[in-house]
Parts: structure tokens; sequence; C-alpha cells
């Protein structure tokens, strides 16, 4: 429990610090023998602050919860 909870409270500052996460997406459009012709498209996640705080709140819980359990 322990671990997770460090993997949590890791996993929620990084969202806080980076609120959005861009990818590139390559999509295939038409094959026509050797001939390909392909496109690129810049792709955005955003996620809610909240969900960087619940991540740290949880990681907090199950950290103190694995200490009163030793």
């Amino acid at each position: 429990m322990k671990i997770l909870g460090l993997i949590l409270i890791v996993a929620g500052i990084l969202m806080f610090i980076f609120p959005e996460f861009n990818y590139t997406e390559r999509e295939k459009l038409v094959k026509i023998g050797r001939v390909e012709i392909t496109k690129n498209e810049n792709k955005t996640i955003n996620w809610p602050v909240y969900a960087g705080a619940a991540a740290v709140i949880a990681g907090v819980i199950l950290l103190v919860a694995g200490k009163r359990n030793n």
C-alpha cells in the first residue's frame, strides 16, 4: 500500500506540473500500391486540477493507512 500511495502522490504532483499532455497521431488516409498518403494530427489530453488533487489525497490516505497497519 505504501508503494501505491507514493505512486499516486508522484502522479498527482506531475498532474499539477503538466496539466496537459500532447502527442501526435499518424493516420493513413490512402494507400495505392507503394504510395501512401498520411496525415499527422496533434492531439491534447487535458486533465482537471481536481484529478491531481484527488490522486495526491488518495496517496496520502494510503500512506497513513499503511503506517497504521504496521
